[in-house]
């Protein structure tokens, strides 16, 4: 082969060598780069226990567990429920506002609620409620099942109780037993424990031991890795308490040990939810602050008053 076609030759090998490593480089790079989906559209998750006030938890040695994540990740501590009273609390987590439900009895609601807002944004949610029986359960209570001893209590689990989703045998399906959970199921998922594993009826540090077997399930997720949320609060705290409860951000990228005195409530974490999701805000939500001192440069939802760093 003559000298010049030898160089030629060379130089497309060259080339070509060279390509391929700039298109390696700019993959790695894009491969770094947080896409939309992964900043805007984390995947979320939500633990609701029963009635302990911020008190009965926080610093609590019945409940080792739940210190642990405290001292690992954050807890916001000036965080109240909305009234003294089960469902509504969840109703309103669920849908920024209460819609006139006042207290525990089975209720149909006509209204606007995040999995609407969900499926609205090409978004995919579940709620993960133990011992609930599948096949759009609409009854009261139901005990055992697939998810073994204990009972389930529908005034516990919100999805159910507006008719958009009840009345719908695809919408309704996305509610379920913890036999079926996968943290990797949907961009947000509401997680639900039985009557003995919440606090309602089991005790505090039996609630903190279904956590201890429980949380670690998402923490070992790939998108918990990659910076998605856990949150655990609880619906309210004990009857005639002022009703301020504990509420834990269980994210990679908290400050360890971060514990915030900003006011919140319920409509606050759903605000929060909804912007870590890229959705709008929904009733009560859009007055509510977001808890952004978590998460630096999150939304609108700015927050009034203080945050600060324990010791």
């Amino acid at each position: 082969m003559p000298l010049t076609r030898k160089l030629i030759a060379a130089v497309i090998a060259s080339a070509a060598v060279l390509t391929a490593g700039a298109i390696l480089v700019v993959g790695v790079l894009h491969s770094r780069t947080d896409s939309p989906r992964t900043t805007q559209h984390r995947r979320v998750w939500l633990i609701v226990m029963e009635n302990r006030g911020e008190t009965a938890i926080v610093g609590s040695p019945s409940a080792p567990y739940l210190q642990s994540l405290i001292a690992d990740f954050g807890v916001a501590t000036n965080y109240t429920s909305l009234v003294h009273s089960s469902q509504p609390n969840y109703i309103g987590l669920f849908s920024g506002a209460s819609h006139g439900v006042h207290g525990n009895a089975v209720t149909s609601i006509d209204a606007t609620n995040i999995a609407d807002q969900i499926e609205a944004a090409g978004e995919t949610w579940r709620v993960y409620a133990q011992n609930v029986p599948t096949g759009c359960y609409v009854g009261k209570m139901a005990h055992n099942g697939p998810d073994g001893p204990g009972t389930y209590a529908r005034k516990h689990e919100p999805a159910i109780s507006f008719r958009d989703i009840s009345s719908s045998a695809a919408r309704c399906a996305n509610i379920t037993d913890f036999a079926a959970f996968n943290p990797m199921a949907a961009d947000f998922e509401l997680i639900v424990p039985n009557l003995q594993n919440d606090m309602h009826n089991g005790t505090t540090r039996q609630g903190d031991d279904f956590l201890r077997g429980f949380v670690p399930r998402i923490l070992e997720s790939p998108a918990w890795k990659h910076g998605s949320p856990l949150f655990i609060t609880w619906d309210e705290g004990e009857q005639h308490s002022n009703n301020r409860v504990a509420t834990l951000v269980i994210a990679n990228n908290v400050q360890s040990g971060f514990r915030s005195v900003v006011p919140h409530n319920h409509y606050s974490l759903l605000r929060t939810i909804q912007e870590l999701l890229g959705l709008p805000c929904l009733g009560q939500s859009c007055q509510a602050n977001s808890l952004g001192e978590f998460f630096p440069g999150l939304g609108s939802g700015t927050p009034t008053g203080a945050a600060r760093a324990s010791p």
